[in-house]
C-alpha cells in the first residue's frame, strides 16, 4: 500500500521567507502604472475604471470569492456562480482557488500562529508584506486542496486558478482598442491598484481600527471608512463573529452593498439558501473552528418569507 502525504502549507511571518520577485515586479509595476494613469485622465477612462472596479470588486471578490465560494453564504446555480467567478479574476487577487485557501486559513487561524496576514505581525506586512514574501502566491492545487476541497473537485475552477490573469489582458486588449492608453492606464493599471489596497485595507485596518459589536477570538472591527471602499468589506467585526452570513453590514446604517447584490439574486430567483446573521445572536465561536468548507448546516439558514433585506 502506498501512503501519499500531502504537503502542509504553513502561513504566516516567520514561515515565508525572501522576496517573491515575481509578484514584486507586477505590483511595482501596477503602481507605476497607476500613478502614470493620472497624467492622462479622460470622462471615458474614469467611467470604464468605475465599471471594472464594480466588476471586479463586488461582483467578483465580494460577492463570489468571498460569500459564496469562501463562507457558502448563499446558493445558486452554476452558471451565474462561474460568472462571477470571472468577474473576480479582475481584481487581479490570484485564482479562485488561492483566494478562498488563504481566507479560510485566516479564519482558523485568525491572528494567531498562522494567519497569512495577521497584524499582530507588522501593520505592513498585514496589508502587502505577505503578499510580495515568499511563496504563498505559487502554491498548486494539489497543496491547496485541504483547504479547498469543494473547489479542487471543479474542473472550471481549477482551470480558472491556473489562467485567472488572462481576463484582464483580453479586457486590456478591449480597452486599448476602445479607448487607447488612457483606458488602460484607468481601467487597468489604477482601478486594479486601488481595488488591491481596498482589499489589504481589510486585512490591515480593520484588526486595527473600529468598533467591536461581538467579541471573537481574534482583534476583528466594523471600520465605516473601509467598508465604503469594498463594497461592505469592512463591517468585519460582524463577519468574523458569523463568518457564514452572507449579510456583513447588520445594522440598517451599515452599508453592504454585496449584500445588496445578493438580495438582488435572491429577489430574481437566482440565488436561494441565504445565511443571514442578527445583532442580537450570540457569537457562534464553532464557526471559525470549524473546518474548512464545512458549513452546510449552519444555524443561520433562514427560509426565504424570513429573509431580511
Amino acid at each position: 500500500m502506498t501512503f501519499v502525504v500531502q504537503p502542509t502549507l504553513l502561513y504566516g511571518r516567520k514561515y515565508q521567507k525572501g522576496m517573491n520577485w515575481i509578484t514584486v515586479t507586477a505590483m511595482i509595476g501596477f503602481h507605476i502604472g497607476a500613478i502614470a494613469a493620472l497624467f492622462f485622465v479622460t470622462t471615458g477612462a474614469l467611467i470604464a475604471a468605475l465599471i471594472l472596479y464594480f466588476v471586479g470588486g463586488m461582483l467578483g471578490i465580494g460577492m463570489s470569492y468571498h460569500r459564496l465560494l469562501t463562507h457558502r453564504g448563499y446558493k445558486t446555480y452554476k452558471w451565474i456562480e462561474y460568472f462571477l467567478t470571472i468577474c473576480g479574476t479582475l481584481a487581479l487577487e490570484g485564482g479562485p482557488i488561492f483566494w478562498v485557501a488563504t481566507h479560510r486559513i485566516h479564519h482558523q487561524k485568525s491572528d494567531r500562529e498562522g494567519d497569512p496576514h495577521t497584524p499582530r505581525e507588522g501593520t505592513w506586512w498585514a496589508h502587502m508584506g505577505w503578499i510580495i514574501t515568499g511563496e504563498g502566491l505559487h502554491h498548486d492545487a494539489s497543496v491547496l486542496s485541504k483547504y479547498v476541497p469543494d473547489l479542487c473537485r471543479d474542473r472550471f475552477h481549477v482551470w480558472l486558478s491556473n489562467w485567472h490573469w488572462i481576463t484582464n489582458v483580453v479586457v486590456g486588449l478591449g480597452l486599448l482598442a476602445f479607448g487607447g492608453i488612457p483606458y488602460v492606464l484607468w481601467g487597468i493599471f489604477f482601478r486594479t491598484t486601488v481595488g488591491l489596497h481596498t482589499t489589504w485595507l481589510v486585512n490591515s485596518a480593520t484588526h486595527l481600527w473600529g468598533s467591536r459589536r461581538f467579541m471573537p477570538r481574534d482583534d476583528s472591527t466594523n471600520n465605516w471608512w473601509v467598508a465604503l471602499l469594498p463594497f461592505g468589506e469592512g463591517w468585519h467585526n460582524n463577519h468574523h463573529a458569523h463568518p457564514v452570513s452572507a449579510r456583513h453590514g447588520l445594522a440598517w446604517y451599515e452599508l453592504d452593498l454585496n449584500w445588496l447584490g445578493i438580495s438582488t439574486l435572491r429577489m430574481l430567483g437566482l440565488a436561494w439558501d441565504v445565511k443571514v446573521a442578527r445583532i442580537a445572536q450570540a457569537v457562534p465561536y464553532e464557526e471559525n473552528d470549524r473546518p474548512a468548507g464545512e458549513h452546510e448546516d449552519s444555524p443561520l439558514v433562514l427560509e426565504e418569507d424570513e429573509a431580511v433585506a
